[in-house]
């Protein structure tokens, strides 16, 4: 596991909410557009595909609030079927319960679909991975929308790994956050890259509360990439 991760240790660089918002939970409250972390290398590609798109009147929503939000997205209940998304150029199960959704929640992501207004997944086509390969890109992508969508006040990694799906590989990588407010229940985010090809895929998948059904779900949705 990556030295860098090895510690809980509190994240206070976000924007604290302006005096009415106080109590809310971070996935009611609206943030600025935080900087990125100086000790973050982040090339020109990730900063702008992390821009994210859920707006509201004052500002941006984090996605713990778009976890539910993007349910008024999803399609009617029935019966599971795949996601075929032809711009990341790959499918994925619908777990049972599911439903798939219309317009993600974050810019460049060109597919998605949740549950329950509790867990969703997305995925969009990547850039050409570079000589450091799948696994720094994978940890750069889980840090930098960790910082952006989660807001936790410590994070942990619960899992970074090698995978491979449907002839793809990479590498997956999974973090825990937790607050410090009564309010707000853990939250869980996996970041996938794939490549295969030459072509890169990135997948996102996020659960509020943590709950270990709704992560093996999103893990059967990993593992069931084609």
């Amino acid at each position: 596991m990556d030295e860098h991760w090895t510690e809980r240790r509190p994240y206070g660089d976000h924007t604290w909410p302006a005096p009415q918002e106080e109590g809310l939970p971070p996935s009611a409250r609206l943030y600025g557009a935080p900087a990125p972390p100086s000790r973050v290398r982040m090339p020109s590609w990730l900063r702008r595909a992390l821009v994210l798109v859920v707006g509201l009147a004052a500002g941006v929503a984090v996605v713990a609030g778009a976890v539910a939000l993007v349910m008024s997205r999803l399609n009617a209940p029935g019966p599971p079927v795949d996601v075929v998304d032809t711009a990341a150029g790959v499918s994925y199960p619908v777990p049972e319960g599911w439903r798939r959704g219309t317009v993600p929640p974050v810019t460049g992501f060109t597919s998605v679909a949740g549950a329950d207004g509790a867990a969703l997944v997305m995925s969009r086509p990547g850039e050409s991975v570079d000589v450091s390969g799948p696994r720094a890109a994978a940890i750069d992508l889980a840090d930098l929308y960790s910082r952006l969508l989660l807001h936790g006040d410590t994070v942990d990694v619960v899992d970074d790994r090698t995978v491979s799906a449907g002839g793809f590989t990479g590498h997956s990588r999974a973090l825990r956050a937790s607050y410090t407010d009564v309010v707000n229940q853990p939250s869980y985010l996996r970041v996938t890259l794939l490549t295969k090809d030459g072509r890169t895929v990135v997948l996102l998948g996020m659960a509020q509360p943590d709950d270990p059904r709704r992560r093996a779900e999103i893990d059967a949705v990993l593992k069931g990439v084609r």
